[in-house]
């Protein structure tokens, strides 16, 4: 199928993308790594008058330590580019973890954290991890700047705290070197999106566990902390006993998605042994 036709714009700044939104006759949208927008558009269900690619803002490519100590990543950067940093690798692995079991060779290429975040699919990976990492979200729009907690950001299916003609600059993720971490996830055959996917982040030494975070995609239509699980394991030693208990307490009182692929039965039984799996795997020896 064929987009419905569009006015197409490049943006070599951030400033000169929120200005060009702002002059568009009807709907405008961003495009960065375009794998979620374009086949949206491709199939009517999102039809912009206008089509700002802001691929070539070098600005918003980067991965670096900020003054405060926290990694800053430029909303251009791509998911190939934060599975192979070295400093996400020290100081947020689990957000390398994400971003390796994403798509395929050629998404990883081309998607990018900003886009993946703002789209904010339910079976998106990126997700679960920043909520774990409890991540900032810098954006930035016609009325300024704003910094938003990830928690606060991803609000629904497809929807987001960004408002009309914002853009995410940067995702600014405290350091958590030393902390364990996985992100494990049940693909969908053909999209590779996750139909479960659960990430963990815990401060340990070995399985006592001073504090832990564990967070879900794919099974509801949005990413959630799963803190009735966190609070069995939080403070204890973890044991096969806790980590069953943490399995059972998962999932409990969520309205889990339902399609031809996976009822929300099945979601929940495939989240609780994930759960546990990761968790084994994360404390095994």
């Amino acid at each position: 199928m064929f987009p419905a036709s569009f006015d197409y714009r490049v943006a070599e700044s951030i400033d000169e993308a929120i200005s060009l939104y702002q002059s568009a006759d009807g709907e405008a949208r961003y495009l960065a790594g375009g794998h979620s927008l374009i086949p949206a558009m491709k199939l009517r269900l999102a039809r912009p008058s206008r089509l700002i690619d802001i691929r070539p803002i070098e600005q918003l490519r980067y991965i670096r330590v900020g003054d405060d100590g926290a990694v800053h990543i430029g909303s251009l950067t791509t998911h190939a580019e934060i599975a192979a940093s070295d400093v996400i690798a020290q100081h947020a692995p689990l957000l390398a973890q994400a971003a390796k079991v994403i798509g395929d060779v050629q998404v990883r290429n081309m998607g990018t954290i900003g886009g993946s975040l703002a789209h904010n699919d339910p079976g998106a990976d990126y997700p679960a991890a920043v909520l774990a990492l409890e991540a900032t979200i810098t954006v930035q729009g016609p009325n300024g700047t704003r910094r938003i907690a990830a928690a606060d950001f991803l609000k629904d299916m497809y929807e987001t705290a960004l408002e009309p003609g914002e853009i995410i600059v940067d995702v600014a993720v405290p350091s958590y070197s030393g902390w364990k971490s996985t992100y494990v996830k049940f693909f969908h055959p053909a999209s590779r999106y996750a139909v479960v996917g659960v990430a963990i982040l815990a401060n340990a030494d070995g399985n006592q566990v001073q504090d832990i975070r564990i967070a879900y995609n794919g099974v509801a239509s949005c990413a959630f902390r799963d803190t009735a699980a966190e609070n069995v394991l939080k403070g204890t030693t973890v044991t096969d006993t806790a980590i069953a208990e943490a399995a059972n307490a998962a999932l409990n009182g969520v309205d889990a998605l339902s399609d031809h692929f996976a009822s929300a039965e099945f979601r929940k039984h495939i989240g609780r042994v994930y759960l546990k799996r990761a968790l084994q795997g994360l404390f095994a020896g």
